[in-house]
């Protein structure tokens, strides 16, 4: 069991995955400082109605771990970070500090083990590496693993524009093929080749 910091977002946050956020609220500026100074991440998780600015704000109960691989001051003053997802997690206790920033324990979920993409779903990576080749000004930041699965499906997930709630449950899903088998039917796999 840990404890992290929670940032309630509108999104959802994939392993593997980025996010640019823009922090403005000083709740928010002293969690990215404090992470930033201790090398921690913070969690994410998708928000259920409301918004971050709220002090109380109901969210599910599977999110990702974020650690910052970038920041910078944007031009209307505010700080832009770029975090990379990186492994799942539960929440188990939520509490709220006195400044309205949400923390929680959480205990961390494993990821499945590293296999290769089912032969149905190879029509799938041309498509994909097309994608992340358009990804110019964070592509680099991105790093691929073409062979594996649950790459290929959390990046797929990300990259498609899905309803909330269907990204939140390939998040949760501890099965990568299953995973693959909900994004395919979006795909016509016939016209890209087998």
């Amino acid at each position: 069991m840990a404890e992290i910091a929670l940032f309630p977002l509108n999104a959802v946050l994939f392993p593997g995955g980025l996010l640019p956020l823009r922090i403005f609220e000083p709740r928010y500026v002293d969690m990215i400082g404090s992470c930033m100074r201790a090398d921690e991440a913070f969690g994410v998780v998708l928000a259920l109605g409301g918004s971050d600015t709220d002090r109380q704000i109901d969210t599910v109960h599977v999110g990702t771990g974020a650690r910052i691989v970038d920041f910078q001051r944007l031009d209307d003053g505010l700080l832009g970070i770029l975090c990379r997802g990186e492994r799942r997690f539960s929440l188990q206790a939520r509490s709220q500090q006195s400044d309205g920033l949400n923390r929680a324990a959480v205990e961390w979920l494993p990821e499945p083990a590293r296999a290769p993409v089912p032969g149905e779903f190879q029509p799938l990576l041309p498509v994909l590496r097309d994608a992340m080749s358009q990804l110019k000004s964070i592509g680099h930041l991105v790093e691929p693993d073409y062979d594996d699965a649950s790459w290929v499906s959390y990046r797929i997930a990300e990259l498609l524009p899905l309803d909330q709630q269907l990204q939140q449950r390939l998040l949760e899903s501890n099965d990568p093929p299953a995973r693959l088998q909900s994004l395919a039917p979006l795909f016509d796999l016939k016209s890209q080749g087998t």
